[in-house]
């Protein structure tokens, strides 16, 4: 299990995922070289990692859909491996409902999710059936989900500076060199501008000034992941729910304040709100779920569904654990007829 130190900085990170070691050790009130040292052994063993999110106005660019995968008897885990090499499918769960997988799928738009969950995703050796729920608002995605690990002083100190100022000036499309920098920070957010440079032929001071461009403009966040098993939180559930559409705005924003609340989306079909939740033990369940119905009188929760394992989340493949064993880094932008399958290996 992870000690509480490892838990007050994974909290730090994820409110600052990017500050110095000097800035995370005068937060926490340990030097530098101590916060160092626990981050590498953190990352090392797969434990916690640092990637990226997509900020509000990519996702207000791109689609994505929650997918119900139903597989072949016995298949299921070779369905696994061949899905969790696409770089569309963020997130793979095993599931026990009805369905036997239930992943997260992003592409540039609704045609190319067309072609992803009507010609790829039904070709795969051991896939029976697709069901896609396309999200039409997504109110809140986990990259801002956080632990509750720090004091209110500590937070203070690292979110003092954190959030640039939005900035409306700057091209908003995702070139091919902004693809590259993202593919780098999935694997190693915290990746120093010189590596980034080295790796993508330029200076440090392009790279700086992109990614900070791109977080200005809502493109990009940067956001701290970990074993939630080894953390606590050993329990994540779904919640599909039926709402007024009118009164869908008002219910999303009361439900994203809960702080178990990961995921928050409307969605296309007869249950148009989805709500995943991580939680410490199935005891929590049906209180979360009495908490979702108290929101709003009109809401109607018509499935739970719990979550077996995570085997991807957000492009890092995962151990019965949770810790990350390798990185295939998201790209909605690239054909998925042709999905580049390709694992890259922690070293």
């Amino acid at each position: 299990m992870l000690s509480e130190d490892d838990l007050v900085l994974i909290n730090a990170l994820q409110l600052n995922p990017r500050a110095s070691w000097s800035v995370l050790g005068a937060a926490l009130g340990v030097d530098a070289v101590t916060v160092a040292r626990r981050w590498s052994r953190l990352f090392d063993r797969g434990e916690a990692w640092v990637g990226f999110s997509p900020g509000r106005q990519l996702l207000d660019q791109v689609c994505v859909a929650f997918v119900e995968i139903d597989c072949a008897h016995g298949d299921t885990a070779d369905v696994v491996r061949t899905l969790g090499g696409h770089p569309h499918v963020v997130t793979i769960e095993r599931t026990a409902s009805g369905y036997d997988l239930l992943a997260t799928v992003a592409t540039a738009d609704l045609a190319a999710m067309s072609r992803h969950t009507l010609d790829v995703l039904p070709t795969i050796q051991g896939v029976r059936a697709v069901r896609a729920r396309i999200v039409t608002h997504m109110f809140t995605e986990g990259g801002r989900w956080r632990i509750a690990a720090l004091a209110p002083g500590e937070r203070a100190q690292l979110t003092a500076t954190t959030a640039p100022p939005p900035d409306d000036q700057g091209p908003r499309q995702i070139t091919p060199t902004d693809r590259a920098i993202l593919a780098h920070l999935a694997r190693d957010g915290r990746a120093s501008y010189r590596s980034l440079a080295a790796a993508l032929d330029t200076s440090a001071s392009t790279v700086k000034r992109r990614i900070d461009q791109l977080t200005r403009l809502g493109l990009l966040r940067l956001r701290c992941d970990f074993a939630r098993p080894l953390g606590g939180w050993a329990v994540a559930a779904t919640f599909w729910a039926k709402a007024p559409p009118a009164d869908l705005p008002e219910i999303g924003h009361a439900l994203i304040r809960l702080p178990q609340t990961r995921n928050c989306a409307a969605v296309s079909g007869p249950n148009n709100l989805v709500v995943q939740a991580s939680l410490h033990s199935l005891a929590d369940v049906p209180r979360f779920e009495t908490q979702l119905a108290s929101v709003h009188p009109a809401v109607d929760i018509t499935e739970r569904v719990i979550t077996l394992r995570h085997e991807k989340l957000l492009g890092h493949l995962l151990d019965p654990y949770g810790r990350s064993t390798g990185v295939v880094p998201p790209d909605v932008w690239s054909d998925p007829a042709n999905p580049v399958v390709a694992e890259v290996l922690r070293s």
